[in-house]
């Protein structure tokens, strides 16, 4: 159709390919780029105007990309990809049997509040990368950063899969924007290391 809008369910960025699942997340962080920017700095048109599409048209759409030529394999798009966890994992099974590629989630880590119940394990042979949002080293300060619709509680929530996670993924991370005090920086390294997994420092992108 003449004028018609071509939606992005797959981007490339750098070495990576990555999925644009969904644009549902309950949080609102406030150095998100969903509540800053009318854009993405990655690809065009992240914003679904209606539904979403399928997993089947996402899978599609995976189809005519030469998968091969990605390191990684990325759910993450302009929302959290757990809203739509059920589909992701559909399509990781998916991509699995179609080659031994790199999958890796970006997430918020409150997969357990969106399905009501203990998700992690579902990602076992199915995900090879999952990097959680930590953001704040306090449920107080998380809840005052992030926003979630689940209140406080997000914050144990998130800690609790991350700690799932490290048991059923090979590789498991958890990340922090360059802007928070050093001493809260500190603080979330910590319980990084307790939940057993990685942590890194990402660079805080304005626009």
């Amino acid at each position: 159709m003449k004028g018609a809008i071509i939606l992005t369910i797959t981007y490339e960025y750098g070495d990576n390919l990555y999925i644009n699942v969904t644009n549902q997340c309950p949080n609102a962080c406030d150095f998100c780029l969903r509540n800053n920017s009318t854009g993405s700095l990655y690809a065009d048109n992240l914003w679904y105007e209606g539904a979403e599409p399928t997993k089947e048209e996402i899978l599609a759409d995976l189809k005519k990309r030469d998968l091969n030529s990605y390191a990684e394999i990325v759910f993450c798009g302009y929302g959290e990809p757990a809203c739509r966890w059920d589909d992701m994992l559909w399509l990781a099974a998916r991509l699995k049997e179609m080659g031994n590629y790199t999958l890796r989630v970006n997430t918020n880590g409150l997969a357990d509040c969106i399905t009501g119940r203990n998700a992690a394990p579902e990602m076992h042979g199915l995900l090879d990368i999952v990097s959680v949002s930590l953001n704040a080293p306090t449920a107080e300060k998380y809840d005052a950063v992030c926003h979630s619709k689940y209140g406080p509680e997000a914050f144990d929530a998130m800690l609790h899969f991350t700690a799932e996670a490290v048991k059923n993924v090979p590789h498991v991370v958890m990340t922090v924007v360059s802007t928070m005090p050093a001493e809260d920086i500190e603080a979330c390294r910590k319980l990084c290391e307790n939940a057993g997994a990685k942590f890194r420092v990402r660079e805080y992108i304005s626009e």
